[in-house]
């Protein structure tokens, strides 16, 4: 005990002559919504930034750095999804409007994250890699249903590949 007093004091007096009180108000704001910047940030605004970077890239024949950010696409978008999902269930039953908000921002991660790995398994298919597109089909078809335009474009794309092959009819 006699070791911590001197600790604890030596902490106690810094904290008392700290210049000034910290405020909440008083940061910043440019600093307080860092994330939610399209450049830099940790949102969907920086997914389609990432995407629309690693089409440009496409376009230019630029395959290695078009894989680069259709990969850090499909990363953030997997981590935002994991965290949309972890504050939604952890907000479930206290205030609704929370919930609601990460399971829309889910939404709109998902089809982000499945048009990125549909972009990522045409690359591979144009590298002559179908064997890599095809778990990111898979995904896209687990992900969207095969209802959907996204679900039914990684089915024909799996059966174009040979993976499966009885095509899917349904939805026209």
């Amino acid at each position: 005990m006699g070791c911590r007093s001197p600790l604890l004091m030596s902490v106690l007096l810094g904290l008392f002559f700290v210049p000034g009180s910290i405020n909440a108000k008083e940061i910043d704001s440019s600093v307080e919504r860092v994330l939610a910047n399209s450049k830099a940030g940790f949102n969907i605004d920086f997914v389609q930034n990432l995407l629309n970077r690693g089409n440009a890239a496409v376009a230019k024949g630029d395959l290695v750095e078009a894989r680069m950010n259709y990969d850090k696409a499909r990363q953030a978008s997997k981590k935002l999804l994991n965290f949309y999902r972890d504050i939604s269930g952890s907000f479930r039953g206290l205030d609704a409007r929370i919930p609601r908000e990460m399971d829309s921002k889910g939404r709109e991660v998902l089809g982000l994250l499945a048009k990125v790995n549909l972009r990522l398994a045409a690359l591979f298919r144009k590298q002559n890699e179908p064997e890599v597109a095809v778990p990111l089909l898979i995904e896209v078809v687990q992900l969207m249903t095969p209802a959907k335009p996204e679900g039914k474009k990684a089915y024909q794309g799996l059966v174009e590949l040979g993976f499966v092959d009885t095509p899917y009819k349904g939805g026209n």
